[in-house]
């Protein structure tokens, strides 16, 4: 997969800020996660090299961390480590495969410094910024992400997880505005318009609604079993989700989407093939315990196949 180009030697990676942590379930087990190191797990799979910004613990749960990234071959330049805070923790309790999550407080990712985030990007072309809004829920990474998005000026990826009480709204709505690329769920459009005071209307009126709103270039919206749908001001395009062959949870179902939706921006995919995409992958994530895989396969087996697609 070919990365895309800053029209020099160098290609230009995505830069990707946020919360790392664990994913712990009641069985015991624990999986690597947090929406941003999700994403970035997906983009090295695919081929992107991305450039993750995050903090964690000195501790155990760090070490794995750091571990496990670099076995993938990720790049920890930009992973800071804390001696006063743990390594993030989530606690996952599934029902009926739909997770719900306790976040625990003051985590090494609420703590992300400003100026060390600026050094890890010093001398890198980049390709565009993602970030959500659980990244940002403490003044000390929320300094750092803003001055990130000051020094970079690349265009934005939002994902935008509405996690009471930590992503308040007014958190969400102040990251939206002049987003390029924004993802959310169908409730959460809901919830935002309702915040915002727009209209009430069906969830395609709303999503045009609030990227006009917000200035925002293309909203993407999940919408669980009944697919997702992409609206740009050339109109909405609707697709409907691939069938799980066996559904093991849903957990890190929209990263995957999300981390498709990068590359297929990052390669110029028309709108229906970057939704298309980012479904079948989100769905065969939905087979694995947890948001990522160390399946190397999985990845290759998706860049064969859209390469075979383009190539028609």
């Amino acid at each position: 997969m070919v990365r895309p180009s800053s029209g020099r030697d160098t290609p230009r990676r995505p830069l990707v800020f946020g919360e790392v942590l664990f994913d712990q379930f009641a069985d015991g087990s624990s999986v690597l996660g947090g929406a941003p190191f999700n994403v970035a797990w997906h983009l090295q799979g695919f081929g992107l090299d991305p450039l993750l910004i995050s903090r964690v613990g000195d501790d155990a749960l760090g070490e794995q961390m750091l571990a496990a990234m670099m076995i993938w071959g990720m790049d920890i330049s930009g992973i800071q480590t804390d001696t006063a805070h743990p390594t993030g923790t989530v606690q996952v309790a599934l029902k009926n495969g739909q997770p719900t999550f306790f976040i625990v407080p003051d985590q090494a990712y609420d703590f992300i410094d400003a100026g060390a985030a600026i050094a890890a990007i010093a001398g890198t072309p980049l390709s565009m910024l993602y970030h959500g809004t659980l990244g940002a829920r403490q003044p000390v990474s929320r300094g750092a992400l803003d001055a990130l998005r000051r020094q970079t000026n690349v265009p934005r990826f939002v994902d935008i997880n509405l996690r009471p009480p930590w992503s308040t709204m007014e958190l969400a709505t102040n990251a939206l505005y002049d987003a390029l690329r924004v993802k959310v769920n169908n409730d959460e459009i809901k919830q935002i318009a309702s915040y915002e005071r727009l209209p009430d209307a069906n969830s395609h009126e709303l999503a045009a609604a609030l990227r006009r709103h917000f200035r925002i270039g293309m909203l993407m919206v999940t919408c669980g079993e009944q697919g997702a749908f992409i609206d740009t001001a050339q109109g909405i395009d609707a697709g409907k989700p691939v069938k799980v062959k066996r559904l093991v949870d849903t957990v890190g179902a929209g990263d995957a989407f999300s981390a498709v939706s990068i590359l297929g921006l990052t390669g110029g995919w028309p709108v229906a093939t970057i939704l298309a995409r980012a479904l079948a992958f989100a769905s065969a994530i939905c087979g694995v315990r947890g948001a990522t895989t160390t399946n190397q396969g999985l990845y290759a087996s998706y860049i064969d196949q859209w390469e075979r697609d383009a190539g028609r």
